[in-house]
């Protein structure tokens, strides 16, 4: 099931400057039990990734029906959102007004076994975030640097890949964003000249401080990170993979990545 601009199509026209420049924004968010979770917190990230790079927001109620639209009866499903700045002539100068196309489209639930619970092993990605972002912390359709980094890899044993930006500071997965535990001190990157700051890491950060866990938001070497005592990756769709592998270094599934799992899994009705 897909809907563009409201109306059941597979088809968006070549002059869309989504399809040519990459020029829009996506979110990305999990329907279970035909509900789709956390909603109000996915689509004011879509609003503000609009904002930010200048893209008139669809409205907010109109958004809400046509996703419910898509879900139809699915029980367990994922839901996709894409804003572009519209069609455009060549030439990247944006000639106002530009009309916003708006894609709402239905997936499968993917199969991940029991990653959340027994632990993934990633690897380090060659390929680098580039930064400083014009855009940090959105989530734009301009996502090449994540495919080629997926693309260093077909091990099915190997769940995801960590990139860094070109000094090696650690940014994110190439579908995730992560948290490290020292000591016991929660740690994830500071997103603010590159990455994606995606709704599960805020909705972690913002568990952190209710539960008065020690949290630290910091610029994060590589070699800091594998002096760490736990580790995981977490998006809307995977929750969270603690982290039993990266490359030849190896984990146990720590205390504190099970409380967050634990804290999460029970406030998965919260906004």
């Amino acid at each position: 099931m897909i809907l563009l601009n409201g109306i059941p199509s597979d088809f968006l026209p070549v002059t869309d400057r989504g399809l040519c420049y990459g020029d829009g924004v996506f979110r990305t968010l999990a329907v279970r039990s035909g509900k789709p979770q956390h909603l109000p917190s996915h689509l004011t990230k879509l609003y503000d990734d609009c904002n930010a790079i200048g893209i008139r927001p669809p409205d907010n109620d109109l958004l809400v029906r046509e996703i419910h639209a898509v879900i139809a009866d699915e029980t367990d499903c994922i839901v996709k959102i894409i804003v572009t700045r519209g069609l455009g002539a060549r030439g990247y100068r944006i000639a106002e007004p530009m009309v916003p196309n708006r894609v709402v489209q239905r997936a499968p639930w993917p199969n991940y076994s029991n990653r959340s619970g027994d632990g993934v092993a990633v690897r380090w990605c060659n390929t680098r975030v580039p930064a400083p972002s014009p855009a940090p912390g959105v989530k734009t359709l301009n996502r090449l640097e994540n495919v080629i980094a997926r693309m260093e890899w077909n091990d099915p044993s190997i769940s995801e890949g960590l990139m860094c930006d070109h000094t090696d500071l650690v940014i994110e997965g190439t579908m995730s964003n992560l948290f490290c535990v020292v000591g016991n001190t929660l740690i994830t990157p500071d997103l603010g000249r590159c990455g994606v700051a995606g709704v599960q890491r805020d909705r972690i950060i913002a568990l952190a401080a209710k539960q008065r866990i020690p949290f630290v938001v910091k610029s994060l070497h590589r070699n800091e990170l594998m002096r760490c005592d736990e580790l995981f990756v977490c998006n809307s769709i995977i929750g969270i993979w603690p982290v039993i592998a990266l490359d030849a270094h190896h984990w146990n599934v720590g205390a504190i990545t099970r409380e967050i799992q634990r804290s999460l899994e029970q406030n998965e009705d919260d906004v």
